[in-house]
């Protein structure tokens, strides 16, 4: 046996250990990687349980496009040995620092720029090893895509916030670099923007990520940027023609990826000048929703995804975030208190609960039983997403 896998058995005997003395001590443990977003769910002041010592690529098979990595290895040293074959992470993860963490991504379940396109992070997702509130070492799904099948305990991971298992490793499907890139950019209303983008979404181009950035008046205008990845000749005729459509101009390569980036990251002004008592909230919502008239909030608003998600600032307060579930719900999605400035009480609920939405009450229940059957002594019960 290599040291490197003496390494992992005797942190895998380490988790188990802490696992079941915080099940014995009636302690709650809160699972942690490279911390970049320690801030990212509601408060939490719980015993931290750190992956970082259990990392490492597993296996890296090109040929498959799939990789398998342990939660500690960091998200960089992935992307990395992805780029070394052409290959990325198509759902383009944000980090948010440094030291992210795969586990920490996955745990998160957050997407990128990419992700209209693309699809979700879970949708990757095909397999992984788990260790249960009961120090049990579980292993779901697999390492190809035919090997998914029936209810994937491994898809339930994305977004749980480590508040379901520990996440010891996992496998998930990656992608060829695309052979062509062209970023392009014009200035329209918002409304204009959500209508020509959705028009393109459902044509044939290579519309990959888009991002208006403006004042939210319905009349204002903004800053339309979009992307087009795929074939030379595809990416071509896509450009050609919808930069005459709406009079657009093809930004330089380095120019655009770090427009991006900053996107991705949240490294943008408007994101970065978030006032010590205002929040940043995110509206998920679907594609055929228009313009909003939201009082209250920051007049300039950022636009991803053809409209499906929309970042705002304004008060941080629990009557400005319950409007603004009320006014996403009524639209058929949700929101979520993203960020929360300086000064602000960290006690705010920061998600849609199941029990707000009529068509989630049910799932509840199922909730609920999952997390008794995994967790019965409630080690993982931080309450990050509840």
């Amino acid at each position: 046996m290599s040291n490197s896998a003496i390494n992992h058995t005797m942190q895998i005997d380490l988790f188990k250990e802490q696992i079941l003395q915080a099940a014995k001590t009636n302690t709650h443990l809160s699972i942690e990687g490279g911390g970049t977003k320690s801030w990212y769910g509601n408060k939490n002041n719980f015993t931290k349980l750190s992956t970082r010592a259990y990392a490492g690529i597993l296996e890296y098979q090109p040929e498959e496009l799939v990789i398998t990595a342990c939660a500690g290895t960091p998200l960089k040293e992935i992307e990395a040995a992805l780029a070394a074959k052409n290959q990325i992470l198509p759902f383009e993860p944000p980090h948010f620092g440094d030291t992210a963490t795969f586990g920490g991504a996955i745990g998160a379940g957050l997407a990128g720029p990419a992700r209209i396109s693309a699809g979700n992070l879970r949708d990757f997702v095909l397999g992984a090893r788990i260790m249960n509130g009961k120090g049990q070492d579980l292993s779901f799904g697999g390492k190809v895509m035919k090997n998914v099948a029936g209810y994937d305990i491994s898809r339930l991971l994305p977004g749980s916030l480590g508040t379901l298992s520990l996440l010891l490793e996992a496998s998930v499907k990656v992608l060829p670099r695309p052979e062509a890139m062209a970023t392009l950019r014009c200035h329209t209303t918002q409304a204009n923007a959500l209508k020509v983008l959705n028009e393109w979404a459902g044509q044939p181009l290579s519309l990959t990520a888009s991002a208006w950035i403006g004042e939210s008046s319905v009349d204002s205008v903004g800053e339309l940027t979009f992307r087009l990845s795929g074939a030379v000749a595809a990416v071509e005729a896509a450009r050609n023609l919808m930069s005459a459509l709406v009079n657009a101009k093809t930004l330089e390569p380095h120019e655009a990826e770090v427009f991006w980036a900053n996107l991705r990251e949240q490294k943008m002004s408007f994101f970065e000048t978030l006032q010590e008592n205002e929040s940043l909230y995110r509206l998920a919502l679907p594609a055929a929703c228009g313009p909003l008239n939201i009082g209250q909030m920051h007049k300039d608003i950022v636009i991803e995804w053809h409209g499906q998600q929309r970042w705002l600032k304004g008060p941080s307060d629990a009557a400005t975030f319950k409007a603004l579930k009320e006014i996403a719900t009524a639209h058929g999605g949700h929101a979520t208190c993203f960020r929360l400035g300086t000064s602000v009480d960290p006690s705010l609920q920061r998600f849609t609960l199941l029990s707000e939405q009529a068509h989630s009450k049910g799932l509840e229940l199922v909730q609920s039983r999952l997390r008794a059957a995994f967790d019965p002594a409630g080690v993982f019960a931080t309450n990050r997403l509840s």
